[in-house]
């Protein structure tokens, strides 16, 4: 029984697809319990389609496409902050506007010369396949995003809870905000290799909301929001080598039943949160 138990760890490539998942799922939880405190949850659906002219011509002209994505990524995200600044739009409109033509853009592209470009990649993802390059390249973003987060934690909490509050106090919060959607925008290129961009809104969605159900705190919801996408990434990879199915979308299942059952607990106990 054991012995099958550890049977994926004998393979190399799962033992990778592994500890990659585990590091975008932390990655995009801590992220995620910003998001859900700001209510920005369409934020991270915006930044995976926005990803795909820069991959769609990354893949073109024969460049790595987190490169392109990232730019692309972050072109958006300057574009977004941009547009809240000169304007009195509100923020779901000036989200809808943006991420609808970068992605407009990116089926274009990607229809100029379909043959160079991997949608499937793009779309679906699979930490099954990742080589061992960009399985560097990720670590290197998911240890930098946990960098300045843990850096910046309090920053980042002020600016999110009370942008007022945080401009009185002196912060630059523009500037926050940037780097905010910078790290963010390079998480997103990080879970692409993992879930693709379907099902990446679920990874940068899905913990907050489960530790927001778990506790009000928010240095409890932050750490717990962590422990939960990095536990149900790694899981769901595991699991997808015994039932041979696509790791990605096992993963956001996992996350999503997760989510189903403390809510369902919630209600149950007829509590707002189950610890407070």
């Amino acid at each position: 029984m054991l012995t099958t138990l550890l049977e994926p760890f004998a393979y190399a490539y799962m033992t990778k697809a592994i500890g990659v998942s585990v590091l975008v799922g932390i990655t995009c939880a801590c992220l995620s319990a910003y998001i859900t405190l700001k209510g920005w949850s369409l934020m991270g659906d915006a930044l995976a389609h926005a990803i795909v002219p820069g991959v769609a011509l990354a893949y073109t002209i024969g460049l790595p496409y987190a490169a392109g994505a990232f730019l692309s990524g972050g072109l958006a995200a300057i574009s977004m902050q941009i547009v809240k600044t000169k304007t009195k739009l509100r923020e779901d409109a000036i989200i809808g506007l943006v991420f609808t033509a970068f992605f407009a853009l990116g089926l274009l592209l990607a229809s100029i010369n379909p043959m160079a470009v991997d949608i499937q990649a793009i779309v679906l993802g699979n930490s099954l396949t990742i080589p061992d390059s960009e399985a560097l390249q990720i670590a290197g973003i998911a240890g930098i995003t946990l960098l300045i987060m843990g850096l910046k934690w309090k920053d980042f909490t002020s600016i999110f809870f009370d942008l007022n509050h945080a401009k009185s106090i002196g912060l630059p919060t523009t500037a926050l905000q940037l780097v905010f959607f910078t790290l963010l925008s390079a998480t997103t290129v990080a879970a692409l290799h993992t879930v693709g961009a379907c099902l990446v809104i679920a990874m940068l969605v899905t913990p907050g909301a489960t530790a927001y159900l778990i506790t009000h705190r928010f240095r409890h919801l932050l750490m717990l929001s962590m422990g939960l996408g990095g536990l149900t990434s790694g899981l769901g990879v595991y699991m997808s080598y015994f039932i041979n199915t696509h790791p990605g979308g096992l993963v956001v299942l996992m996350q999503t039943g997760l989510f189903l059952l403390v809510f369902g607990l919630t209600r149950l106990l007829k509590r707002p949160c189950l610890i407070g």
